[in-house]
């Protein structure tokens, strides 16, 4: 196993700098043998199978590729959950992960929340919501059908009760109300692509990542306007956002009536998320 682990360092730290490296590493040896850091050390001296080997040899090729490692291996790790991932959803980010630390902190002292969470991809933000406010109830919507059944798998496999449906959120009307909407919607503007990475542009969905440039706020825009609809008073908007689109997003809400309207900061010190109160 030593000889194979110094393979991975030397082809890999170039491609992914050290410290992804190792965090890749880790995520191949939890998939083909389930094992913790801990449980790596404790095997780092023996033998691997003829069959781990030829896996990780194809693994390496397309990690050498750019394909994501949670593409490849069909897991990523969200706010304490392994979820299924695909090619049809966007892999959670760590930012993301923020945003329901920040739902959750503000508003853990209350019970049996109405949640509806709008563009839920892998199903990540509703699940971990469902996890961690107690006796909470909810929806999640999706456009894409591949989207849809991930979201549905993931929620079968963790046990975790969400209702999943698939809509345009474009003309979909929503029914009943809700005390809490979030948001991870398409953000990243087309002239943005080129400043991204191989291993975000070549193999993530672009209709999850990308809005025109001349519309960059259109999800936005009409997830506003449903909050407008199905937000209780006194309910609370939540919002992945752009740092570039932040101050033109944070004067249209205001604009359209919502009150406390706040940018906050992810954990690298950009404008990453926005809440408000209807």
């Amino acid at each position: 196993m030593e000889a194979t682990l110094n393979k991975l360092r030397q082809t890999l730290t170039p491609l992914y700098g050290r410290r992804e490296t190792e965090a890749i590493i880790r995520l191949i040896f939890h998939y083909l043998k389930g094992w913790n850091l801990t449980e790596m050390l404790i095997h780092q001296q023996d033998e691997l199978s003829d069959f781990v080997k030829e896996e990780i040899e194809d693994i390496l090729k397309r990690l050498k590729e750019f394909e994501p490692i949670q593409y490849i291996t069909g897991e990523a790790r969200f706010h304490g959950l392994d979820l299924k991932v695909n090619p049809g959803v966007l892999i959670p980010r760590p930012e993301t992960d923020e945003l329901v630390d920040i739902i959750v902190d503000a508003n853990k002292d209350r019970e049996d929340l109405k949640i509806l969470d709008l563009c839920t991809g892998s199903g990540a933000i509703a699940l971990a919501l469902a996890r961690s406010l107690p006796f909470s109830k909810v929806t999640a919507i999706d456009f894409s059908p591949v989207a849809v059944e991930t979201a549905r798998l993931n929620s079968s496999k963790l046990k975790t009760k969400i209702e999943v449906e698939q809509a345009d959120i474009f003309d979909w009307e929503p029914k009943g109300k809700f005390d809490i909407i979030v948001a991870n919607p398409p953000y990243v503007m087309d002239k943005e692509a080129l400043q991204m990475e191989r291993n975000v542009l070549d193999y993530e969905p672009h209709e999850a990542l990308f809005v025109r440039d001349d519309n960059p706020l259109q999800f936005y825009k009409r997830i506003t306007d449903i909050a407008k609809k199905v937000l209780v008073a006194g309910g609370k908007l939540y919002f992945e956002i752009n740092p570039l689109t932040a101050q033109s997003l944070k004067e249209m809400i205001e604009k359209k009536g919502f009150q406390d309207v706040e940018i906050l900061k992810d954990s690298s010190g950009k404008d990453r998320f926005l809440s408000c109160v209807s």
